[in-house]
C-alpha cells in the first residue's frame, strides 16, 4: 500500500448504485469493473485507483455482435489478449436460438471501444437452454480457458459449470467443452452459475453462485480442482458467503488480487428491504478473502468500517 493509502478505511457498498454480475480488472494504476446491461450501456464500467472508490466510465461495448439483440447483455469480464489487446465475453441474447450465448469483443483500451465482428457466438449450447456467464482464465503457464454454465434453469433442466480451453487468442475454444459441476446441493437449488477459476499458491479453485439470483437464498460457494478442467470436489463448508442482515443474496462474486498480494472479493449483493428490486437494486460490496490452510474465507458481507485494500 502506498503512503497516501495508509490508515485509509471504507464501509459497504463500495458502489451505491445498480451493478450486477462484477467482473474486475488491473491495468497499470487502475482497476475497471464491467457490469450486466442497465441504462449507462450494454456493459458499464466502473473505474478505481483502489477497489473502493468507482467512477462510472461509460458503456465498453456500444454494440453488440450481428448474431445478438441488444437488451439482455449479462456477466462480462475482460482478460488481456495479445499484442497489447483485450478481450471482452459478454452473455448476450441470440437472434437465431432467441436463447443468451456468449461472445468474445476485442479493443485496444481496457475500458473499450470492444468489437465483436462475429457473426456467430463463441458458445451457445441452445439445446441446454443456452450459456451465459463467460468467465475466462489465463493460468500461470499461459494456456487461456474458458468457463461458463449452461442456462438449464430456463428450460427446467440441470445447469452446468463448464470448462474448455481457448486457442492462444482466446477467441475460439480449442477443445471440447467438459462438465465441471452441477447443481446438485441443497443450498443450490435449481442453479449453478458464475464461476471464476482462480490458482492461489499453486492450486485450482472454482469460486462459484447457486441458488435463485433474485432471493435472499442466493450465495456463494467454491470448489477445488486437480486440473483447469478439473476433477473437481465442492467445499463441504459450502455456502461461504450468504445473506446478513446488512446484505441479501450475496453473490456473483470476482476475485482480485492486490499489488500487495491481497486476496478480495468484488460482489452484489440486495439491500435486505429490496430484495429483487430495480432500484436500488443489486449494489457492489467488496470484502477481504483469507486463505486458512488452504481455504478461503470471506470476512463478509461486512457492513462496519474496515481497512482499505493494500
Amino acid at each position: 500500500m502506498s503512503e497516501a493509502r495508509q490508515g485509509v478505511n471504507f464501509t459497504n457498498p463500495v458502489y451505491n448504485s445498480n451493478f450486477p454480475d462484477p467482473g474486475a480488472l488491473r491495468v497499470g494504476e487502475t482497476w475497471y469493473a464491467y457490469g450486466t446491461n442497465g441504462p449507462a450501456g450494454n456493459v458499464p464500467v466502473l473505474t478505481s485507483p483502489d477497489l473502493v472508490t468507482w467512477t462510472p466510465a461509460g458503456d465498453a461495448l456500444p454494440q453488440v455482435g450481428k448474431w445478438a439483440t441488444p437488451g439482455n447483455t449479462w456477466a462480462p469480464e475482460v482478460i488481456e489478449g495479445p499484442g497489447g489487446t483485450y478481450l471482452l465475453y459478454y452473455t448476450a441474447r441470440s437472434t437465431a436460438t432467441d436463447r443468451q450465448c456468449i461472445g468474445v469483443a476485442t479493443a485496444d483500451q481496457p475500458g473499450g471501444p470492444y468489437v465483436d465482428g462475429s457473426d456467430a457466438p463463441l458458445v451457445c449450447q441452445a439445446g441446454e437452454g443456452g450459456s451465459i456467464d463467460a468467465s475466462p482464465f489465463t493460468d500461470d503457464n499461459g494456456d487461456r480457458w474458458l468457463y461458463w454454465k449452461n442456462d438449464g434453469n430456463a428450460i427446467g433442466e440441470p445447469t452446468y459449470l463448464y470448462g474448455a480451453r481457448l486457442t492462444e487468442d482466446g477467441r475460439r475454444l480449442s477443445g471440447e467443452p467438459k462438465r465441471l459441476l452441477v447443481n446438485d446441493a441443497g443450498w443450490e437449488a435449481h442453479v449453478i452459475e458464475a464461476p471464476q477459476m482462480v490458482r492461489h499458491d499453486g492450486k485450482l479453485y472454482l469460486f462459484y453462485s447457486a441458488n435463485a439470483f433474485d432471493k435472499e437464498e442466493y450465495a456463494l460457494g467454491y470448489a477445488t480442482c486437480e486440473g483447469p478442467l478439473g476433477p473437481c470436489v465442492k467445499a463441504a463448508e459450502n455456502p461461504i458467503l450468504h445473506t446478513s442482515p446488512a446484505a441479501a443474496g450475496p453473490g456473483h462474486g470476482f476475485l482480485v488480487t492486490t499489488p500487495a498480494g491481497e486476496s478480495w472479493l468484488l460482489y452484489h449483493a440486495w439491500p435486505p428491504s429490496a430484495v429483487g428490486s430495480v432500484e436500488p437494486g443489486r449494489l457492489l460490496w467488496l470484502d477481504r478473502v483469507d486463505w486458512v490452510d488452504g481455504r478461503p474465507v470471506v470476512k463478509g458481507p461486512t457492513a462496519e468500517e474496515q481497512k482499505a485494500p493494500a
